[in-house]
């Protein structure tokens, strides 16, 4: 066979490869499919949803502080006494059994708890915590599904790319093996393409060692073994970050970051607890009303029963006025730990600034890398072509086609990873600054293969 005709051959099967990659077979899974799978079965996230259930209960709780409490009290008693007189003349000797019953219903309504009505305000900002700890934990299920899903892509392509390449370079050293039984060829030819071939084999195995790995990955996030997936279309444009200023998704890091809005809210609920102690100084008041009635058949001291109804309705003040200097240490403690809570804030907005920058910064250069790797396959593909040309005509040796060949399907691995890492990162940069939504995977899913 001709050279030109063996390298047009060569390139009509690794094209139809990749193509048969690219095309998701009937059935197949895309990405918003996994995530709603991940949604329902994720233990992580299911842990952030009853965290998030266990949070709102705060501010009922916080509430109660300042409603009145009811509370209803009962008791039963039976006493059996016995009198033994030293002089029967004055005061005979007798035996009685006592039976008492009764019950107390009281009521207490604060009128004046600084420290519960303070206590009711820092139950808002706990409950806003946990919603923004959810909010978190809800942003970081789709990185975390993204990431799983284009890692098991990506390990896909790198075994269908080394299995390309070592049907090429079986080829190869076929080729090698013909041109040295007729004597145009030495063993050298030979023994370099039967290395490589080897190697590709222990790179084969390497290979789907690592798609079964990224596969388990993916099913603890579904809890079932996945589906074929649906791949990129081999026509994607990647588009920049919008807008396209990397001060701008700083600044909106700063102000929304889930991040930055727990810390805000822990550091709001620290002051408040300062101001808490504080008041712990300060006087209460109270509106408390008691309802009672007792009866008793008889007593120790007399043989006939009564019955006693009481009703008790007042104010009840209590006046803090020392308490060994605890009340004082608290109130030193309390402001340690507010300024602590701010200056956590302050890491907060200066890490979420960081992630946004760094997380912009690899979208540009990720969307610069694939734009350089295209133009860098095109360029390999055509170096391949002329070095098998050169290997025929005798100007090119057999290590240069091979070199040649594991150079396009390297740049083809490179660029399919570029794609996946650009569009995980920005999903990560709108994670970083508290704007990722449901809406976002969606639009990568209509960049999948149809």
């Amino acid at each position: 066979m001709p050279g030109p005709e063996r390298s047009t051959r060569l390139f009509r099967f690794t094209s139809a490869l990749l193509l048969a990659g690219a095309l998701a077979p009937a059935g197949a899974e895309d990405l918003v499919q996994v995530y709603r799978e991940a949604q329902r079965y994720d233990a992580v996230f299911a842990a952030a949803r009853h965290n998030l259930e266990a949070g709102r209960e705060r501010l009922p709780q916080g509430r109660a502080l300042l409603l009145p409490t009811l509370n209803l009290r009962g008791d039963a008693t039976r006493t059996r006494t016995e009198v033994d007189s030293r002089d029967t003349a004055i005061s005979p000797s007798f035996t009685r059994t006592p039976e008492q019953a009764g019950y107390t219903l009281s009521l207490n309504q604060p009128l004046f708890r600084l420290q519960n009505w303070l206590q009711y305000r820092q139950a808002d900002h706990l409950v806003r915590q946990a919603e923004a700890t959810f909010g978190q934990a809800y942003q970081d299920l789709i990185v975390r599904v993204a990431q799983a899903y284009f890692d098991v892509l990506a390990a896909q392509d790198t075994l269908a790319l080394v299995r390309a390449q070592k049907e090429a370079t079986a080829e190869q050293l076929a080729q090698a093996r013909r041109n040295f039984e007729v004597g145009t060829a030495t063993i050298t030819d030979t023994h370099e393409a039967q290395a490589r071939f080897d190697l590709i084999n222990a790179q084969e195995i390497a290979a789907q060692n690592d798609l079964e790995s990224k596969r388990r990955t993916l099913q603890l996030l579904t809890g079932r073994e996945p589906a074929e997936l649906r791949p990129l279309r081999a026509d994607i444009r990647l588009t920049p970050p919008n807008p396209p200023d990397m001060q701008a998704w700083v600044d909106l890091a700063e102000r929304h970051a889930y991040p930055v809005q727990i810390a805000e809210s822990a550091a709001e609920v620290a002051a408040l607890e300062a101001r808490r102690s504080t008041a712990a100084h300060w006087p209460t008041l109270d509106f408390v009303a008691t309802h009672g009635q007792s009866g008793a058949s008889a007593t120790s001291e007399s043989s006939v029963g009564r019955d006693t109804t009481q009703t008790v309705i007042g104010l009840q003040l209590n006046m803090p006025l020392f308490q060994g200097g605890a009340l004082t240490s608290r109130d030193r403690e309390t402001a340690a730990l507010s300024l602590r809570s701010k200056e956590d804030l302050e890491n907060a907005r200066r890490n979420s600034a960081l992630a946004t920058r760094q997380n912009y910064l690899a979208v540009i250069n990720g969307i610069a890398q694939v734009a350089a790797l295209e133009q860098a396959l095109v360029s390999s593909q055509s170096a391949l072509e002329s070095n098998k040309l050169g290997y025929d005509v005798g100007v090119r040796i057999n290590i240069d086609v091979l070199n040649a060949q594991q150079q396009v399907f390297q740049t083809r691995r490179d660029l399919a990873v570029a794609r996946y890492n650009t569009i995980t990162n920005s999903l990560r940069l709108k994670a970083a600054a508290g704007a990722l939504r449901e809406e976002d995977i969606e639009e990568v899913n209509r960049a999948l293969a149809p």
